[in-house]
């Protein structure tokens, strides 16, 4: 079980995950992987929207099917792969993921995953949007404090002091061989496996959080993958896949 072929690449798109989407419907085998160079309409989780500049990140959606029990920790195993993709196209670096599938660098967001699936249907779409290049000046002006690239050609400030500087010759279309080659393994690893690389990972664990009604310490994840968190009284909450808000 194997990503990336067939492969459809669009200059651009309104969403990639539309189109796969679309594909699946149609009856496109597992593996298909649908690219695009600029998005007109890209998403992220709760209806954000998700901008990039052309040509300057991995704007990617792939299909997952049949869907089994094997894939119930498949929003914790897709975060896994894209941190081992980033990782190996930039060595040196260290991601983190933030509850439930931001990942980060120092703090800053690096990549996000959204995940549409159809169990009925027995397949899943998994979108990914990995920032490679882009420049500080070039994120939206309400992201620039909280956003980051795999390489920092611009302005380097004090969080961006690790990353390389000069993204290298066919980064493109070597960001999405290894998100491929991460994401056939991690989609199936072992329930254990999962589980200890993404509590490895958490970059929440021991952190202030909020969400609607509450706030408290992060402490780690089920094994559902849901988050806990410890309340001011001690009480133990277990929250799912909604919004939480970092107290920094």
């Amino acid at each position: 079980m194997s990503f990336g072929a067939p492969h459809r690449h669009f200059r651009v798109t309104d969403s990639t995950n539309a189109r796969a989407r679309e594909l699946v419907e149609a009856g496109a085998p597992h593996g298909t992987v649908v690219t695009a160079a600029e998005q007109t309409a890209g998403r992220g989780r709760q209806g954000r929207s998700w901008t990039a500049p052309p040509g300057k990140a991995l704007l990617y959606s792939a299909v997952l099917r049949p869907l089994d029990e094997r894939h119930l920790l498949l929003p914790l195993a897709v975060p896994l792969a894209v941190c081992e993709a980033a990782e190996q196209l930039a060595p040196g670096i260290e991601c983190r993921i933030k509850w439930p599938n931001d990942i980060w660098i120092e703090e800053r967001k690096l990549a996000g995953v959204l995940i549409e699936a159809k169990p009925q249907n027995g397949w899943a779409v998994i979108g990914v949007g990995l920032n490679l290049s882009i420049t500080p000046e070039e994120f939206p002006r309400d992201l620039r404090d909280t956003a980051v690239s795999l390489f920092d050609s611009g302005s380097r400030g004090k969080s961006r002091r690790s990353l390389p500087a000069v993204a290298p010759a066919g980064l493109p279309p070597a960001a999405l061989a290894a998100l491929n080659e991460k994401l056939d393994r991690w989609v199936a690893a072992e329930r254990d496996s999962v589980l200890g690389a993404w509590r490895s990972r958490d970059a929440l664990r021991g952190r202030e959080v909020a969400w609607d009604g509450g706030a408290g310490v992060a402490d780690g994840i089920e094994d559902s993958g849901d988050l806990v968190v410890v309340a001011a009284g001690g009480d133990r909450v277990v929250l799912g896949a909604g919004e939480v808000h970092l107290r920094l």
